[in-house]
């Protein structure tokens, strides 16, 4: 029914970067299973699942585990589209790329504005879970302090996330090749870990599975009852299941693109459906007792549950899988970030946009985006030190960005499908996959979800967003404050500044001219690089919207600084 479509005999490729009026600078290396694993490891089933699995029982008990495959119904819906996309266009900052063919270019720069920034916080959120694992596996990993000073949790989670960090940086930026090499290995340890620790829960199952239809007595007391804290503990399972679209925005480094990219989206998020939930109830039958408060303590929490059901060695040889798990996962999202940055900066879209665009000449990598990336994410980190309530409300609207910057690509698409410009008709450019008939449905599926799901997550419960003192009314709606300020502001700033340079910068420019597909909706900037053309007559002549782009960024970058 929803099968990626086969090209026929004879047909040319047409996976290369000049179809998108771009050169190709980066390394197309990424096989088949590696672009599976890059989807995989974002969502990271042990990471996310193991982080969140205390704060999600501690809202609504074990009932709250019916809130994964509601999240995986509403995110598949998303990822159908994304597959139907990857399938015309496997660029690099997916979603960035994506609304720019489906919109206007101010909301095609704020998709990649909210993605960015969303990725660069999450960064930090991932490394920050070692802090739930390590000190569990050996206490030598409670470097500061032993753990029960103010905040010695705190400050011992930010040097281990730093850490992490670093050596991210160091692997991304010596090129994609050794990522995902080190990601597919650590994939592959993470999937025979889930599937063994579920064999290993069910062994040692103690209840029948009607545990999940009792609250337990969760909700008593609040204004809508079960269903009220159900909405908050359904977020430990919307906080995980993203990023599946990192296997397209790998897609300029991936062999044939157009099939594997969309196959890669879909096979991600399905397995991470399964695994994870089997995971979830494995975890909820076996745990000796329910009523057990480390349960919902974020230094107890699943982590407390195998350790308690399979003892010493066996418990911790699993907490070791966990931390690959969040290694992997911290590769990944440092892999998209840098993906997202390097196809805005390329455009000239962002400041010192010819810096953060360069490629190393051998292990053709954005290097510099790469190391820019890895230090600001340690940026906000520093404030959890003595405000983890501040962080928390960081890392949740992280969430929330990411959300809506995938209704920035939805809501673009569903609006073209209404008049008839989606999908594209074929003109030799055959797509990599196609919803055909259910495009509609699935989309308008995607829509509801996304904003649903949006408005859930920014909602300005004190149960986020000021659950621990000082009890301030700005930290109850910092979600919202910050969330408008960074949508508003950057709008602003691409309409007033940066509209005004946009183009494909030389260095990244396609050499010869490009065959938009019929019917897309470009923005003036990849217009003119497509229209752009060598004569053979002066062939170091550059086309003129690269050079007035050149010629912007520099005098952009000589203001800033």
């Amino acid at each position: 029914m929803l099968e990626p479509t086969k090209s026929g005999s004879g047909k040319s490729d047409t996976s290369g970067m000049d179809e998108f009026g771009y050169a190709q600078t980066l390394d197309r290396s990424i096989g088949k299973f590696a672009s599976f694993a890059a989807g995989v490891s974002y969502i990271s089933i042990l990471t996310g699942v193991f982080q969140l699995f205390y704060f999600g029982f501690s809202m609504a008990g074990p009932a709250y585990a019916w809130s994964w495959p509601l999240v995986f119904a509403g995110q598949l819906m998303v990822a159908l589209c994304f597959a139907e996309l990857a399938g015309r266009y496997p660029v690099a900052g997916s979603v960035y790329n994506w609304a720019k063919q489906l919109s206007s270019g101010t909301l095609a720069w704020l998709a990649g504005w909210l993605l960015l920034i969303s990725s660069i916080v999450a960064l930090g959120a991932v490394a920050l879970a070692l802090q739930l694992t390590l000190p569990q596996i050996w206490s030598g990993f409670q470097i500061i302090g032993d753990g029960t000073g103010q905040f010695d949790f705190a400050v011992n989670g930010v040097l281990l996330a730093s850490i992490m960090i670093s050596i991210s940086t160091l692997i991304n930026a010596f090129g994609v090749k050794l990522m995902t090499k080190i990601n597919s290995i650590g994939v592959f340890v993470e999937l025979a870990a889930a599937v063994l620790l579920i064999l290993a829960l069910a062994w040692h199952v103690v209840r029948g599975p009607e545990v999940l239809f009792n609250t337990a007595g969760f909700g008593e007391g609040h204004d809508l009852g079960f269903f009220g804290v159900f909405l908050i503990g359904a977020m430990a399972s919307g906080y995980v299941m993203y990023g599946f679209d990192t296997a397209s925005s790998l897609g300029e480094e991936t062999k044939d693109p157009k099939k594997t990219a969309p196959k890669a989206i879909l096979r991600a998020i399905t397995a991470s459906f399964v695994l994870g939930g089997l995971i979830l109830l494995g975890g909820l039958l076996a745990a000796p007792d329910l009523n057990d408060p480390k349960l919902g303590a974020a230094d107890g929490g699943l982590q407390y549950i195998v350790l308690s059901v399979l003892g010493g060695p066996f418990g911790k040889a699993f907490l070791v899988c966990i931390v690959v798990a969040v290694t992997v996962c911290t590769l990944a999202v440092h892999a998209a970030a840098i993906r997202m940055m390097f196809a805005m900066a390329r455009d000239n879209n962002l400041p010192f946009s010819r810096q953060l665009s360069k490629v190393h000449p051998e292990r053709k990598t954005p290097t510099v985006a790469a190391i820019v990336i890895g230090v600001i994410a340690v940026i906000p980190l520093i404030v959890n030190i003595s405000q983890p309530a501040i962080f928390t409300i960081l890392s949740s609207i992280s969430i929330v960005l990411i959300y809506l910057s995938y209704l920035l690509v939805t809501v673009p698409m569903l609006r073209r499908r209404f008049v008839k410009k989606w999908p594209l008709p074929d003109n030799g450019s055959e797509a990599g996959f196609k919803l055909g008939k259910w495009g509609l449905p699935v989309n308008i599926l995607a829509v509801l979800w996304g904003g649903a799901m949006t408005l859930n997550l920014i909602w300005p419960r004190p149960e986020i967003y000021n659950s621990v003192p000082p009890f301030e009314w700005y930290l109850q709606w910092g979600g919202v404050m910050f969330v408008a300020a960074v949508s508003i502001g950057g709008a602003l700033l691409y309409r007033l500044r940066i509209r005004h340079r946009t183009g494909v910068l030389a260095e990244h420019a396609a050499a010869v001219a490009a065959h938009p597909s019929s019917g897309s909706a470009q923005t003036e900037a990849q217009t003119d690089a497509s229209a752009a053309t060598q004569p053979e007559s002066d062939p170091d002549r550059l086309p003129a919207s690269v050079e007035v782009s050149k010629q912007a960024a520099d005098e952009t970058d000589k203001a800033l600084l």
